[in-house]
């Protein structure tokens, strides 16, 4: 039997992957596009903490207001059907006894809150995001001799895991696959901002 408090918050498992990938793929690909250009340790984290921030709220907030529209959306479906105007098979997106919707009517499930949908993104985007800067912060507090973006690298690729791993234990898919969905997409972005930064870096230097 599972915890109650982890009952609670389990359904807020996807808002916690959704918010960790999109800050881990960005970030690194920052970091990535940041090393192909030649910059510097000191840049890379202005740069990296700038789209953690700027990013993982942009990202909170649209998340909070599309749940805020579909809640919106729900309750106005409710009060048509409720009020007996049309027939719930007239309501767009809507069934007879609404056992499709989160918290509606037929539902075991609670209705998410929009402020925890939003907390949760931002802090799984805060905090998985920062694995690729994590070398380079330690490195410009404690200076180390080696390859940066290779130990960035393997730190990160050791938070696709987790995200990997999460997301086949929401959406009930083999581990294996989704862990490398999610690398293949995490090399994807950097490849691309590595060889865009590169390829930048010598066209701007001429």
């Amino acid at each position: 039997m599972k915890p109650s408090w982890l009952s609670r918050y389990e359904s807020y498992l996807s808002e916690f992957v959704y918010g960790g990938m999109d800050g881990c793929v960005t970030t690194f690909a920052v970091v990535a596009g940041a090393v192909g250009a030649g910059l510097d340790s000191a840049v890379i984290i202005i740069l990296g903490f700038a789209n953690l921030i700027a990013d993982g709220f942009a990202m909170s907030v649209g998340a909070f207001l599309s749940h805020r529209t579909a809640h919106d959306n729900r309750k106005k479906r409710q009060a048509v059907q409720a009020a007996g105007e049309i027939l719930p098979e007239q309501v767009p997106g809507s069934s007879v006894e609404e056992t499709g919707e989160e918290g509606g009517p037929g539902s075991d499930e609670p209705e998410k809150s929009g402020i925890l949908i939003s907390a949760v993104t931002f802090g799984s985007f805060l905090t998985i995001g920062f694995i690729p800067l994590l070398i380079y912060v330690l490195d410009y507090v404690s200076p180390m001799d080696i390859n940066h973006f290779l130990f960035a690298s393997v730190l990160t690729g050791a938070g696709f895991l987790c995200i990997g791993f999460l997301k086949a234990y929401i959406n009930r898919t083999p581990i294996l696959r989704s862990i490398l969905e999610v690398l293949a997409l995490g090399a994807a972005a950097a490849i691309v901002a590595f060889y865009v930064g590169d390829f930048l870096e010598h066209l701007l230097s001429r």
